[in-house]
């Protein structure tokens, strides 16, 4: 269930109107000054934005926006056509893990990830990875068997990774 193309161009102009300016602020410190390069990755990452209207909730597309944005600019967006006189990104300038506010974004993130799970994986993942159980415990805490554990963990995961893929928050 898609929206409309009237409802598309809504959501890419409210999510401009409200995110372009401090995202442009958030990539233009990432890229150390340069406005040619952080005015691409806004614009790369509106387009991601756009191209996934039909599952973007704009109420909580913040999160999901910045972290395309830094996941571009971690990438090296346009490396392949970079002009000469480009200063490479480098690793000591990547955001750290350690960083509060990319991980609140990560997390966000997941959460969202997550919802898009069916109950079961939500119910597998949680208890295998947020409480740490084994993959016994998570069995009887769920009242079903081993194999049904690690066969709903397997395709969880997976379900979970094409969710943060499709949320730009992981590279294919």
């Amino acid at each position: 269930m898609g929206n409309t193309p009237d409802q598309e161009d809504e959501l890419i102009r409210e999510l401009y109107s409200r995110y372009r300016r401090p995202l442009y602020g958030y990539v233009l410190r990432a890229v150390g000054g340069d406005h040619q390069y952080a005015e691409d990755v806004v614009q790369e990452t509106l387009l991601r934005a756009w191209r996934n209207s039909d599952t973007l909730n704009p109420e909580h597309a913040g999160p999901w926006l910045y972290t395309v944005a830094r996941n571009l600019v971690v990438s090296g967006y346009r490396k392949q056509s970079a002009r000469v006189d480009e200063v490479p990104i480098l690793e000591r300038d990547w955001p750290r893990p350690t960083d509060e506010f990319d991980r609140v974004l990560q997390g966000w993130q997941v959460a969202e990830a997550m919802r898009a799970l069916s109950a079961d994986h939500r119910a597998v993942i949680g208890e295998l990875f947020f409480t740490r159980r084994t993959i016994a415990e998570t069995a009887k805490v769920l009242g079903v068997p081993p194999g049904t554990v690690k066969s709903r963990s397997f395709y969880a995961l997976r379900a979970l990774r094409d969710a943060l893929e499709e949320r730009g928050v992981t590279e294919p």
